[in-house]
């Protein structure tokens, strides 16, 4: 009892120093490291597990060392073994975070809240998915390592390596759905055609790219949904990528109007309307009738917007006020339909006009030979054989 109670003072006094320890080398870095980012992000994100680490290790040296007079016993044996699989986690959970740490500084470096960053937002694509992966081959490792700390599964290591191509093909096709959206995930890491923060357009919806995993992207819609996807509809599907070069985008306003419209008048209009406004990027400003069919003339308005956001603001006041202007500065130039009416006395070919004298009308059956396809003609009568008769032969034999 003595024993164990001074091997039970011994850990506690381990863990106690060692948390000391880690305690002080935190607050040494955090006040070395203030105008350091790399120092900063560690003392962020692995101080904790720099604590578990530290502890688990330090109560696991000093029970191996203090229980040397049971060696072989059970209860040492289960206790050095819970720590061993304790000291793995927290391993794994350290290197997770300095990788972490790595990555975050890396980030910093390139900058989303600017207007062209593009490049930016595809290294923060690749880093996020580089990230998960990385953490998720590490919770493999660590698994896979706690394991083989088990006599029972050493014992059965040949068989499993033996068997080991039989599972992976059946694990293959277990999970090819999964594997597939992965390699998908991936693909689109590194191939540029989506990234964070990215304005796309699939099934219809307006979004943009708010979170890309390896197994699927979640598309914040401009209400406010989201929109959830398999990865694997990226790279099997097309879909409308607003930002893949630049930010910029163009938008149109269609207008129909009478013909009557001074199309020049209202080109002027339109310029003065988008250099008034801040929505517009100077870039491009056309109106053009792009169609004149069915009564009335097809105006469309062509502006430009520094981002999609802008872009739909600018189309929406390029309609309103041009509508305003239209109806309150060219009225006559508003869609309208028109009805001539003429009168007997009215001698232009389109009236109507009263006949004088009355005028024969051909009955039914007395069509004249230009209104009669078939018969009237040498030709006519040549497809009525062909045709009719036919009709009349197979009546016959009926």
């Amino acid at each position: 009892m003595q024993s164990y109670l001074v091997t039970v003072v011994a850990a506690l006094a381990a863990a106690a120093i060692a948390l000391l320890l880690v305690e002080v080398v935190h607050r040494v870095t955090r006040r070395l490291g203030r105008r350091s980012l790399l120092m900063t992000e560690l003392t962020e994100h692995s101080h904790r597990p720099f604590q578990l680490a530290g502890t688990v290790l330090a109560v696991q040296l000093v029970v191996r060392f203090t229980t040397l007079y049971a060696v072989g016993s059970p209860w040492r044996q289960a206790v050095l073994h819970a720590l061993v699989i304790a000291l793995i986690a927290a391993a794994a959970w350290l290197v997770a975070s300095l990788l972490v740490v790595i990555e975050d500084t890396a980030l910093a470096r390139f900058r989303v809240d600017v207007p062209n960053n593009r490049h930016a937002r595809r290294v923060r694509t690749q880093v996020v998915l580089l990230r998960r992966l990385t953490i998720a081959v590490i919770v493999v490792l660590a698994v896979g390592v706690t394991l083989m700390t088990f006599p029972a599964v050493r014992g059965i290591g040949a068989g499993v390596l033996t068997s080991a191509g039989v599972v992976g093909v059946v694990a293959a096709l277990a999970a090819q759905s999964l594997l597939g959206n992965v390699l998908a995930g991936l693909q689109l890491a590194f191939s540029d055609a989506v990234r964070l923060d990215d304005v796309v357009v699939v099934e219809g919806e307006w979004g943009r790219i708010e979170e890309l995993t390896l197994s699927y992207v979640v598309v914040q819609i401009w209400d406010d949904r989201r929109l959830i996807l398999p990865t694997s509809y990226f790279t099997s599907r097309p879909f409308e990528n607003w930002t893949r070069t630049e930010a910029a985008v163009l938008g149109t306003a269609v207008f129909d109007v009478d013909w009557a419209l001074p199309v020049q008048a209202m080109r002027e209009e339109l310029r003065r309307l988008v250099e008034s406004s801040d929505l517009w990027d100077g870039r491009v400003c056309v109106l053009q009738v792009v169609d004149a069919t069915g009564g009335m003339i097809q105006v469309r308005a062509l502006v430009s917007a520094a981002d999609a956001g802008s872009l739909w603001d600018l189309r929406c006041l390029v309609r309103e006020h041009l509508v305003a202007w239209v109806r309150d500065h060219r009225p006559t130039a508003m869609p309208r339909v028109r009805a001539e009416v003429g009168d007997a006395s009215g001698t232009l070919p389109w009236q109507a006009v009263q006949p004088r004298r009355p005028v024969r009308r051909l009955s039914d059956t007395d069509v004249p030979d230009d209104a009669r396809v078939f018969g009237g003609s040498d030709d006519g009568d040549a497809r009525s054989e062909a045709f009719v008769g036919r009709e009349d032969h197979a009546d016959s034999r009926r």
